[in-house]
């Protein structure tokens, strides 16, 4: 039977950074009230010549470059993206072309901050049902193009960055060689999907806060469970957990109720701010680039936001 692991991994965040201090000459905030209430402190900013595809590229190359793999040794391309602004070429398409790609499948992903747990199990599903070799997995959103920079209540939150998974085949009956994906844990609540939104023209980003908070906090570790049974691996047992990185209010007590008591906990979103489908490989490709996380170790990835959907899995680092 064949499986799948993750080969090497791959981020990227624009240079310009802005800080709580740069935010209180925009809006009516301040350092105190933003730390206490959602624990950033900074966020990158992409530039107007800087699309989501490039963000995205720029990711792909740095994991490519990691596993010795050249562009054409990729034959599925996945972007999980809310925040591009054309609708044709798509932006897997846009990458491909920067990356010098000759015939890949190329397809887009919207499950906003659940996009990357999305997307990686779609790859590896097609992995193992033979539809492909190998394939690129990218979270990447540019969150600042859809804030509203007046609302102090969001544009607070948000940063842009990119982070890039290649996911490719093993021989689940090869010695050393077992499966480094975990079956897949994902759903919606679609009654709710009101609580996080990207809408309108131009569209803007607006959320529920409390709504999404209760939610988060009250069913998240339940479901977080569960996608660790479906891998065989006890929270206890978890060498790190990389939740969506919304509010480091939710991140830490969501850790807790998992039972990862033995985890190193993913908290980014000090450093990057919310950058929706960019979070989780973002601050998963630092923890591995940092040696924060040991090749083979396993991790609870888990998404969730927009449309109130989720999705996570226990993935073994590269």
């Amino acid at each position: 039977m064949t499986g799948t692991r993750i080969a090497a991994l791959g981020h990227y965040q624009p240079a310009k950074v802005l800080t709580n201090r740069d935010l209180e000459k925009l809006v009516d905030t301040d350092d105190a009230w933003i730390t206490s209430r959602v624990g950033i402190r900074t966020r990158h900013v992409a530039g107007p010549d800087e699309p989501v595809d490039e963000l995205a590229a720029h990711a792909a190359g740095k994991a490519l470059a990691t596993a010795g793999l050249a562009a054409d040794d990729i034959d599925l391309v996945l972007v999980a993206t809310s925040t591009a602004i054309d609708r044709s070429p798509n932006t897997a398409a846009r990458v491909a072309a920067r990356l010098g790609m000759t015939s890949p499948a190329t397809m887009d992903l919207n499950v906003v901050c659940a996009g990357f747990t999305h997307a990686l199990a779609t790859a590896d599903h097609a992995v193992r049902a033979g539809g492909s070799r190998r394939a690129l997995v990218i979270g990447a959103d540019k969150m600042t193009d859809v804030t509203d920079w007046t609302d102090r209540t969001t544009c607070v939150l948000v940063g842009d960055g990119a982070g890039a998974a290649i996911v490719e085949a093993v021989d689940d009956e090869e010695p050393g060689e077992a499966p480094g994906i975990g079956p897949v844990l994902w759903g919606s609540v679609p009654e709710m999907g009101h609580a996080v939104r990207i809408e309108g023209t131009p569209p803007r980003f607006a959320q529920e806060g409390q709504s999404v908070y209760r939610w988060a906090t009250q069913q998240l570790p339940a479901l977080a469970r569960q996608a660790c049974e479906r891998s065989g691996v006890a929270p206890e047992e978890l060498a790190g957990v990389v939740l969506h990185q919304a509010n480091l209010r939710i991140i830490e007590p969501l850790a807790a109720k998992i039972g990862a008591v033995n985890a190193i906990v993913a908290r980014d979103v000090v450093d990057s701010g919310n950058t929706s489908a960019a979070s989780i490989p973002l601050a998963l490709a630092k923890l591995v680039e940092r040696g924060e996380l040991p090749s083979g170790a396993p991790v609870l990835l888990f998404g969730f936001g927009g449309n109130l959907s989720y999705a996570g899995q226990v993935v073994r680092v590269p």
